[in-house]
């Protein structure tokens, strides 16, 4: 069966049409979405059997560590331990195409954190669309890319198609506007660092002391 596909106003995203998709996702609809940094598959965070089958369709391990979205910081401390040096730097720059690694606390789920660290990735994405998804389900969405780092598809109507058999929710949102791969910021210790350099990336370097960097 094909996905159901819905399309969003980018700006002024329809209310009836996200309550639908927040129903269908407390349901443990799977999702292919777009955020600030490129379409993504998600889920509900605490949602096993679609975590489950999302790791299949992008041939994850159950090893590997998962990232989440969050519509803003109010509710971080219910998942991640953040210091007052951490927070600092989490209140320049979200929203936007920065996913930060923390200690994850207890409310995160065993299968979507990265067991060995004991750590989870979280973001705040810079898209109207995904905000009010965020609000509108009233917890954290997990966020994972679409496609592996070494693909590229230049029409997301390929895209969509790729995924119409594998998920239940297919949101479209154009126009695309697409920053690419997020930075990774650890603020895991006392001195942040860079795991990944992505969109946004002369922000952070601005904002980091180059011995941070």
């Amino acid at each position: 069966m094909k996905a159901v596909r819905f399309h969003l106003h980018s700006q002024t995203p329809e209310s009836h049409k996200l309550e639908r998709i927040a129903e269908a996702l407390h349901r443990g609809a799977l999702l292919l979405y777009p955020t600030d940094t490129g379409f993504a598959l998600g889920c509900q965070l605490g949602d096993k059997l679609a975590i489950d089958r999302l790791r299949f369709i992008r041939r994850l391990p159950t090893g590997k560590p998962l990232t989440f979205l969050c519509d803003s910081l109010k509710h971080l401390a219910e998942f991640a331990y953040v210091s007052t040096h951490a927070y600092r730097i989490l209140k320049r720059l979200v929203p936007g195409p920065y996913t930060f690694i923390l200690p994850a606390t207890k409310a995160v789920p065993y299968y979507a954190q990265d067991l060995k660290r004991k750590t989870v990735g979280i973001r705040v994405p810079d898209s109207t669309v995904c905000l009010a998804l965020l609000r509108t389900v009233g917890s954290p969405i997990i966020s994972i890319s679409a496609v592996s780092d070494d693909e590229e598809f230049a029409d997301p109507e390929e895209l969509v198609e790729r995924f119409a058999s594998q998920v239940d929710i297919i949101i479209e949102s154009p126009p695309h506007r697409f920053l690419g791969p997020s930075t990774i910021i650890d603020l895991t210790e006392e001195s942040p660092h860079i795991l990944r350099r992505g969109a946004g990336l002369e922000r952070v370097l601005d904002i980091l002391p180059l011995e941070e960097v």
